[in-house]
């Protein structure tokens, strides 16, 4: 059965699986003190451009959200977030578990307003009850979005512009960052992120990784106590070098870059072919997610031979699915697809 149905269905880009079969025997000391994790901590610096930026590998998307949020929140405050963002729709309440309420704004194709933030934020300096409230401590966007839209360099530096006007720090969610990054008509780059957020991420989870998070504090800024604080989360992994290995090898030859293009581009086939069949595509990406709008009867007949991912049920009588390529998407699955559709 073909599958589109995410980004993270295979196990790890060969090269990945490579280097971590040669190290197999190889002892290493524990927790990421170890020198692979400091080339590939190196290898991301550069490609940031902040040779003081502080990397920590987590192993995965929501643990990453979830300590980072919370390492860098006070106890009264909470995190700004759009409706549709992952931490406030996807993560089963894992920051609110940590005492901090997700504060939503309203989103734009899954994007937050600078405009409508700074109106926020200054409502709630302005409001005589604010110490009975939750304090909005950070902002939290993903790029790409949950719909696989794009961050201008503009919009982020105006949204890092409202941070630095109330004094809270911009996170970005980086999970599907390679394809973000290698989108066509996108303008941000690693060294814009490392100047314009006060912290991201550099997801591997979603981009040829077995698993893995690269999260980069820039401005010298990592709470104190961040390994601790990690491992009291539950999501400090013992055998740090095999993140370290991965991020190595992504971050090589510009691999996590091409194989992140390479997804792109099959997703660009997919667009293609949706939009001379006649689908319903309800927002268009350039990234490797697609949104199409099916009538019930044809989710049916597709879901039958091919897995989609579910999204919504914009009506009684539709679905929206998401078709999610990856850097293993071939040329062939591509063509099944197409000819299925």
């Amino acid at each position: 059965m073909l599958s589109f149905e995410n980004d993270y269905s295979e196990g790890a880009h060969p090269a990945i699986l490579e280097r971590i079969a040669k190290a197999n025997m190889d002892q290493y000391p524990g927790y990421g003190s170890d020198a692979i994790c400091e080339s590939a901590k190196a290898k991301i610096r550069e490609a940031c451009g902040d040779a003081d930026a502080e990397v920590f590998f987590l192993v995965g998307g929501t643990q990453t959200n979830q300590v980072v949020i919370d390492s860098m929140l006070s106890e009264v405050e909470g995190v700004v977030a759009v409706d549709t963002g992952h931490v406030n729709v996807h993560e089963a309440g894992a920051i609110e578990a940590t005492g901090h309420k997700v504060l939503t704004l309203p989103a734009h194709d899954g994007k937050m307003d600078a405009g409508e933030l700074d109106a926020y934020c200054a409502a709630f300096m302005a409001d005589g009850n604010r110490d009975h409230m939750v304090w909005p401590g950070m902002v939290y966007v993903s790029h790409p979005t949950e719909y696989g839209t794009l961050y201008t360099k503009a919009e982020l530096g105006a949204l890092h512009a409202v941070c630095g006007k109330y004094g809270i720090p911009l996170f970005v969610d980086g999970a599907r960052l390679g394809y973000g990054l290698t989108a066509r008509g996108a303008d941000v780059t690693m060294a814009d992120l490392a100047r314009l957020a006060d912290v991201f991420y550099v997801g591997g989870t979603k981009v040829g990784a077995l698993m893995g998070e690269a999260v980069v504090f820039t401005h010298r800024n990592m709470p104190r106590h961040f390994l601790t604080i990690v491992k009291r989360h539950g999501a400090l992994l013992a055998k740090g070098f095999l993140l370290g290995i991965q991020f190595d090898t992504l971050f090589t030859d510009g691999l996590y870059t091409a194989i992140a293009r390479h997804a792109n581009e099959q997703a660009d086939r997919i667009r293609e072919a949706l939009t001379a069949k006649g689908y319903v595509m309800p927002l268009v990406n350039t990234t490797n997610q697609i949104f199409v709008t099916l009538s019930d009867e044809r989710y049916r007949e597709l879901t039958a031979k091919v897995r989609l991912g579910f999204w919504e049920k914009p009506d009684a009588e539709h679905t929206t699915v998401r078709i999610a390529t990856s850097w293993a998407t071939t040329d062939e699955h591509v063509d099944e697809l197409i000819a299925l559709l």
